[in-house]
């Protein structure tokens, strides 16, 4: 949630920023992914645009920035965006982890200019927890290249960096182009959050899809074609890669076992969680954890 220039509260557990090895957004464009532990977390004006991305289990999140003042269950994917030259103050009641994504004025200015737009009429929208199916997309589609060690090389990054700034100018800029309406056929963002959130909570347990139906008040048919259409996935397969990304971080941290790991991410067990992990991610959950030896 927190980017900062400076050390802050909880900076020896985070991973730190990593610059994309981009020529023509180089220096314009960061990601990262941090993590704060529970409590206040003062934030300084920053001269980039921040697109924070809620990553894993829900956390109750206040946070006040631009004279406005939000509280409210960050779900995974949830997303802030923080304007240029805003200050925030974050309080939160456990370990937050967020995707950071910082894009300078010069990107946002370059994109504007493709667009004939005035560079200064940009007026990026202070943004409290929203849904963008598309930000959201090209932010797991970095945060992957970015653990990967960027092998698809600058060009790929550079195509996602544009597409950030892209987002930002078509979607959450208040002055310049208009936000285009809501999807038909999805669910609303209330809706979504709560079903998103009810998976998060209960990623151990045995969850159906009637249940996770029943949240949003639809029929099952009804609800697996607009979730569908919200989320890019079928209900089964993002609940799936929701377990197979929380077992990963699991295993990264090493404190349990491998078995425990299945139990604690709802895998029936060992040999059904690894099957999964080579499928979704190439590899076996003894190499995730060998990987950090």
């Amino acid at each position: 949630m927190s980017f900062q220039s400076t050390p802050s509260k909880g900076e020896q557990n985070r991973s730190q920023p990593s610059s994309v090895p981009n020529n023509r957004t180089k220096c314009n464009f960061r990601v990262s992914l941090l993590s704060d532990p529970p409590g206040l977390i003062e934030v300084p004006a920053l001269r980039s645009t921040i697109v924070s991305i809620h990553v894993g289990p829900s956390v109750q999140v206040s946070c006040r920035r631009g004279g406005l003042r939000h509280r409210g269950k960050a779900v995974h994917g949830d997303i802030d965006i923080i304007p240029a030259g805003t200050p925030s103050l974050w309080e939160i009641n456990q370990k937050d982890t967020a995707l950071i994504l910082s894009v300078a004025p010069e990107l946002l200015a370059l994109v504007a200019q493709e667009f004939d737009l005035d560079p200064a009429r940009i007026e990026i929208r202070n943004r409290f927890q929203v849904r963008d199916a598309q930000l959201e997309s090209i932010g797991w589609a970095l945060k992957a290249e970015m653990e990967s060690g960027y092998p698809s090389g600058r060009l790929y990054v550079d195509g996602l960096a544009l597409s950030v700034a892209t987002r930002l100018l078509c979607g959450h800029n208040s002055r310049a182009l208009p936000e285009p309406g809501k999807q038909s056929g999805c669910l609303s963002d209330r809706r979504l959050r709560q079903v998103l959130s009810y998976i998060e909570d209960h990623l151990s347990q045995d969850i159906s899809l009637v249940d996770i139906a029943a949240v949003a008040g639809l029929s099952v048919s009804h609800f697996k074609s607009l979730f569908r259409e919200s989320v890019g996935l079928p209900p089964y397969q993002y609940l799936i890669r929701r377990r197979v990304d929380r077992a990963k971080g699991l295993l990264q941290e090493g404190n349990l076992t491998i078995s425990q790991i299945a139990l604690e991410t709802g895998f029936a067990h060992q040999s059904h969680m690894a099957h999964h992990i080579r499928r979704v991610l190439g590899v076996s959950p003894k190499q995730i954890r060998e990987m950090l030896i």
